[in-house]
């Protein structure tokens, strides 16, 4: 369901005996991350914010995670990521996440997947779906027939020039104030929708709390999509896992026919 990188098209299988039984859901944020495991109801939460680095990350999670078990991890990156991982270092947190052994420190095997894309993959209920993430940065992710395509919609001029992510984003909603912000969010969704052709418009992202309504066809995430996202992670077929005994086989992909979606 995940397209990466490197372009090939990620699409979702049954689930096989392969599968983890047990899948610990990191979601990081710009101020902090959220966690899930598998068979718990109540995520729990550590700060993270702009000196966070992936060492931290263990550490916070092995405390805050005490108690549970688990047999594999899905984390939520808020950058680009590849094959190998992360493949940017992500602007809200500190360094060093590019090139870190995440299962060797983990101890297990360890799937990472773009934030938006995460709860993009979590809030989707079939059809044609735009996801856009309005927290620290502008996140966005298309699915359109279990195909999910990486978006950076962040990087489209706004009115001003100013990129779109700067104008939506938490600094956006700063400089112009919540009442001129709102405005522009509830212009740029419909055009969005549009210029997708998309049936429906998923808002999620911490400050998607801002709007009580929203326009036909936008409907408001459950702050819950993001784990469902990671345990669904595991349950598509040709998105890469990192290992303990190191980096996984190269990808090959099977000839696929073009396909109108």
């Amino acid at each position: 369901m995940a397209k990466p990188a490197n372009g090939k098209k990620t699409r979702a299988q049954p689930t096989t005996a392969s599968s983890p039984k047990r899948i610990l859901v990191i979601d990081i944020g710009g101020t902090k991350m959220k966690m899930l495991a598998s068979g718990q109801t109540e995520p729990r939460k550590a700060p993270s914010g702009r000196k966070f680095t992936p060492n931290q990350l263990v550490t916070e999670v092995r405390e805050a995670a005490k108690g549970w078990k688990w047999d594999a991890i899905s984390i939520g990156y808020p950058g680009l990521v590849g094959d190998q991982g992360p493949r940017s270092e992500p602007g809200n947190l500190g360094f060093g996440w590019v090139g870190f052994d995440y299962a060797s420190a983990f101890g297990c095997p360890v799937r990472i997947m773009n934030d938006a894309a995460m709860q993009a993959l979590g809030s989707y209920e079939g059809g044609r779906m735009l996801f856009v993430g309005l927290g620290t940065g502008f996140g966005s992710a298309l699915i359109a027939d279990n195909v999910l395509v990486m978006l950076e919609l962040g990087a489209l001029p706004s009115a001003n020039g100013t990129p779109l992510g700067e104008t939506l984003g938490q600094q956006g909603r700063k400089r112009l104030g919540r009442k001129a912000w709102r405005r522009i969010v509830l212009d740029t969704l419909p055009a969005l929708m549009h210029a997708f052709v998309a049936d429906y418009v998923v808002v999620g992202g911490g400050n998607a709390k801002e709007f009580k309504e929203l326009p036909p066809g936008v409907r408001m995430g459950h702050n819950l999509t993001a784990f469902r996202g990671g345990f669904r992670l595991w349950h598509v077929d040709d998105v890469p896992t990192m290992r303990v005994d190191g980096p996984p086989p190269p990808a090959t992909s099977p000839p696929q026919e073009w396909r109108v979606i």
